[in-house]
């Protein structure tokens, strides 16, 4: 048997869902069979419904044997100290956002390598005191959002459950614009303009299909762009607004139209710069936000990377319009 107190990032989640995340070890067909079987209690009452909700100060008791009850194991990411957190763009008791360099993976790959901007944000809070596992029994502090290892800029990291759940809402609900600097090998034409289409996601291959017109299992995605000039290695700069966020969105669509972005392998020549794609989320605009629950405060707040560099070149950022 083993009782525990829940705190306030246990606070709202479903019976089920916190289990699968104390005790990440059982299969969940197990963990809905001893649901089922009321091998819980919450405040002292013996449940069996999967979807009851958790409210932080309940007295959670499992009766399960030890074999059951195995120590879970701890999000061993903290412990990592190789590389400092660099590039904190803006940081409060809810948030950090990170201005990540090209090269650095967001989560651990098929690499393996224990270096990623998730180990450098827990090692970072835990020498703060800011999170300790320990404390925690569903909790860990998460990126709210990912971009690729070779594409550098902001990512956003929620400290607490309200601001990842809050935090995931805006993103989803689209009350965060999101801006990119890249540089192409081919200038577009139009100079500025709105590129709408399909993506079509070949998990297999790591890359997605472009198609004009709707066909089964891809997804609408647009981006706006503007061209902002020309950069002294003789490649076009410009800006794209991301209106959805599929994966690779701008790379494709870019590629498109016949303006893949430089260094690309993938969706364009690749050659001329070293590096990976030419490609930085510079900006995060939350004017469109209209609630954002313990978030409300970001209210028309904009944070922008403080420099770019692309191609080994640095970048102007450009004036708001």
């Amino acid at each position: 048997m083993r009782e525990i107190i829940l705190n306030e990032n246990d606070a709202g989640k479903r019976l089920d869902r916190f289990l699968a995340a104390y005790l990440p070890h059982l299969p969940p067909s197990l963990t809905a069979k001893l649901i089922r079987k009321k091998h819980f209690k919450i405040n002292g009452a013996r449940v069996s419904d999967p979807a009851a909700r958790l409210s932080a100060g309940d007295v959670l008791t499992m009766y399960l044997g030890e074999a059951l009850l195995e120590p879970r194991a701890e999000a061993e990411a903290y412990r990592f100290h190789g590389g400092a957190l660099d590039g904190i763009v803006y940081e409060d008791e809810n948030l950090l956002i990170i201005d990540k360099k090209p090269g650095l993976v967001v989560h651990e790959d098929e690499s393996k390598s224990p270096d990623t901007l998730i180990a450098r944000v827990l090692a970072y809070l835990h020498a703060k005191g800011e999170w300790d596992p320990a404390d925690e029994h569903s909790f860990t502090p998460a990126l709210c959002n990912r971009i690729d290892r070779n594409t550098g800029g902001l990512v956003i990291a929620a400290k607490n459950a309200a601001a990842l759940r809050d935090m995931n809402a805006i993103i989803k609900n689209r009350e965060v614009k999101k801006f990119y600097l890249c540089l192409v090998e081919t200038a577009p034409r139009p100079a500025s303009g709105r590129i709408e289409s399909y993506l079509l996601k070949d998990a297999a291959a790591n890359r997605v299909a472009v198609s004009r017109t709707p066909v089964r299992g891809a997804k609408y995605a647009a981006t706006v762009y503007r061209t902002l000039g020309r950069a002294a290695n003789g490649l076009t700069l410009l800006e794209c607004g991301l209106e959805t966020g599929r994966t690779h969105q701008i790379r494709a669509q870019l590629a498109s139209i016949g303006s893949p972005l430089a260094g690309d392998t993938k969706y364009g020549r690749g050659g001329g710069i070293r590096g990976g794609q030419a490609l930085y989320s510079y900006k995060l605009d939350f004017s469109p936000l209209t609630d954002g629950g313990s978030l409300s405060y970001l209210k028309n707040r904009v944070f922008t990377a403080p420099e770019v560099t692309l191609a080994g070149l640095p970048v102007r950022l450009p004036r708001a319009e």
